[in-house]
């Protein structure tokens, strides 16, 4: 069995500052000269970037819901035969969601480093870390870590209230400096903080000289080999949309098309003409209604994209993708952009969530799963032939088709079913 120090690290609450430590865990380890794996929890797009520029290395999504248990357990088997260290970054508070944290560091064997916010409390740090340890089935909480600490002296009161099965990882002072800017979707971009590097440098510096600099320890990881994939894409180039606009790509995704076959050539709608020579097309999700002006004014890109549709090719459009497909994108202001007109009718751009949930589609090509986040909505006489169900049964996504272009809010997870996906590509 592979073994390699890990931790899952879990806070409280959303905002305690998670994805702030285990970026800073993994350059403080980097800068040791080990190799750190990172893997966030979770349907998430925006702190793998983050975790991907700590550490230097791709960071990979585990979700029982999308892709099931085995999927996380090779994925990690597989990072533990190379690794010094792994940490997987949590989601949500410690006890939410389902499976939540607590239940997948206990079905994974991984130690729990909670991250807690020490602001306005003392005595009462560790009464709030004890009860989190042994509420309802338990969490395998081994380490804490003080995060938002006022003074040297906070620190200590709040480590004085430990339980004695619990180590103290070191502290984190307040500081505005460090924090990562977020806008509606969550944390902006890796690409769009331009002193991301230094805020990750800051933040190790400052855990240099806490017992944060030590390795965790050593867990030992079931022996999972990664699943055969049949070559069903050889001979196939895809060319995939990455950009500001379209940034929003499981690293498990790109590897399973590659697995399958597939050659990826990347594009830029926002800077290109149009797509690479290919045989198949990826619009994924990202920011469209940021990018209207440039969207707009790229009309050879819209009618390169029309001929590709127009004589047969696939072209998946996820989310942001499918917004970008629509005649017109009216933003939040009520600015109306023209983007690529592959569908008839509009999206607008709303200050409120307009969908959120994981999702799973019956598809002719087979079933997938996924999930669905997203500030906007569509307008379009275009009759869906088809639809995403939540698996907690409240709700559904719309999935279109036009020749072969299919199109909905969905974002899926390849690995789910790797056939499936390799067809709507075929």
């Amino acid at each position: 069995m592979p073994t390699c120090p890990a931790l899952l690290v879990a806070a409280p609450a959303s905002g305690q500052g998670k994805t702030t430590v285990v970026a800073a865990l993994a350059r403080l380890h980097v800068r040791q000269g080990r190799r750190v794996r990172v893997f966030k929890c979770g349907p998430d797009f925006l702190d793998p970037q983050i975790h991907a520029l700590a550490s230097g290395q791709p960071c990979e999504n585990l979700d029982f819901r999308m892709a099931g248990e085995a999927d996380a357990a090779w994925r990690l088997a597989r990072a533990a035969a190379t690794a010094d260290l792994i940490l997987v970054e949590g989601v949500m508070g410690l006890h939410d969601g389902e499976p939540s944290a607590a239940e997948l560091a206990r079905r994974l064997g991984l130690p729990i480093l909670l991250v807690q916010d020490a602001d306005a409390m003392a005595g009462s740090f560790g009464a709030v870390v004890w009860g989190l340890k042994h509420y309802r089935d338990g969490a395998p909480i081994s380490h804490v870590l003080a995060n938002r600490v006022g003074s040297a002296y906070h620190a200590q009161l709040c480590r004085q209230t430990l339980p004695a099965d619990i180590a103290w990882l070191g502290h984190l002072p307040r500081d505005a400096a460090a924090a990562l800017p977020e806008r509606h979707l969550g944390l902006l971009p890796a690409a769009e903080i331009a002193d991301l590097d230094a805020r990750i440098e800051r933040m190790a510096d400052l855990l240099t000289a806490t017992e944060a600099a030590t390795l965790p320890p050593t867990v030992e990881f079931i022996a999972a080999p990664a699943p055969i994939l049949p070559p069903l894409l050889a001979g196939k180039i895809i060319a995939v949309a990455r950009d500001a606009a379209f940034c929003f790509l499981y690293p498990a995704n790109l590897e399973c098309l590659a697995a399958l076959g597939a050659t990826l050539h990347f594009f830029s709608p926002l800077a290109d003409a149009a797509p690479p020579p290919c045989d198949a097309i990826w619009l994924p999700g990202g920011y469209p209604e940021l990018h209207g002006p440039t969207l707009a004014a790229n009309r050879a890109m819209a009618q390169a994209l029309a001929t590709q549709v127009a004589v047969g090719k696939p072209l998946l459009a996820e989310c942001g993708g499918m917004m970008a497909c629509f005649d017109t994108l009216y933003t939040v202001e009520g600015v109306a952009y023209p983007t690529f007109g592959l569908l008839p009718g509009a999206v607008r751009m709303q200050p409120k969530l307009a969908g959120l949930g994981m999702l799973s589609a019956e598809l002719p090509e087979g079933r997938l799963t996924g999930h669905t986040f997203h500030y906007s909505t569509t307008e379009t006489p275009l009759e869906p032939t088809g639809h995403a169900i939540k698996l907690n049964g409240r709700g559904s996504e719309a999935i279109y088709r036009r020749q072969r272009l299919i199109a909905s809010y969905m974002h899926f997870y390849f690995p789910a079913n790797p056939e499936a996906a390799a067809r709507l590509f075929l």
